[in-house]
């Protein structure tokens, strides 16, 4: 009995420290795993989908990315028109060149934004000057505080916010709006499967 009484406090003493430190996981895609919850641009948010970014007709997967919103939302023009918090994090699967990023940025404003480019530009090219390359495992995120603007944090380093509802809404829409880089993204970025 005291052998039991022993090894039971034993297996309490070392998994108390592994429950009570370990961050709550909201989902898991391609073995990258996110918390259910983050606090970002003075809001608590919530994990409203995953999504992964393929490219090219081989569909070779670029990154998994999250979005996290005050409440849950399947509607991509109430997410888009929304003036509230909202963070997007991307975490890379693969090495990516600074310069691909960049075309896939320019090329997602162009799509989704049509005439408002030119008024976004001087803050594209902002955005643009931010990208490094990324490797495998890094990540790279957008957090909207509609006072301040979009905190672009790149593995870790962030700068001056980027001003304008114009520009978050322009953003979020590379994801959310009528062409994303993939259907797939979208949808899992709405709250469907992560595929």
């Amino acid at each position: 009995m005291l052998k039991r009484a022993l090894l039971l406090t034993f297996v309490t003493l070392i998994s108390a420290p592994l429950v009570l430190g370990a961050p709550a996981f909201g989902a898991e895609c391609l073995k990258v795993k996110v918390p259910d919850s983050v606090k970002a641009g003075g809001a608590d948010l919530v994990l409203n989908g995953l999504g992964i970014r393929k490219a090219t007709f081989l569909n070779v997967k670029v990154y998994v990315a999250g979005l996290y919103l005050p409440q849950k939302s399947g509607d991509a023009g109430k997410i888009i028109g929304a003036n509230q918090p909202w963070q997007l994090v991307l975490r890379f699967v693969r090495d990516v060149d600074a310069s691909d990023i960049r075309d896939a940025w320019e090329e997602g404003f162009k799509k989704n934004s049509g005439d408002k480019v030119a008024a976004l530009q001087p803050r594209i090219e902002t955005l643009n000057a931010r990208m490094v390359d990324f490797k495998e495992g890094q990540y790279l995120s957008f957090t909207d505080d509609p006072a301040k603007g979009i905190a672009v944090d790149v593995n870790g380093a962030s700068g001056v916010a980027i001003e304008g509802a114009d520009f978050a809404n322009a953003l979020l829409s590379i994801w959310l709006g009528r062409e994303p880089p993939n259907e797939d993204l979208k949808s899992g970025l709405l709250g469907g499967k992560c595929e």
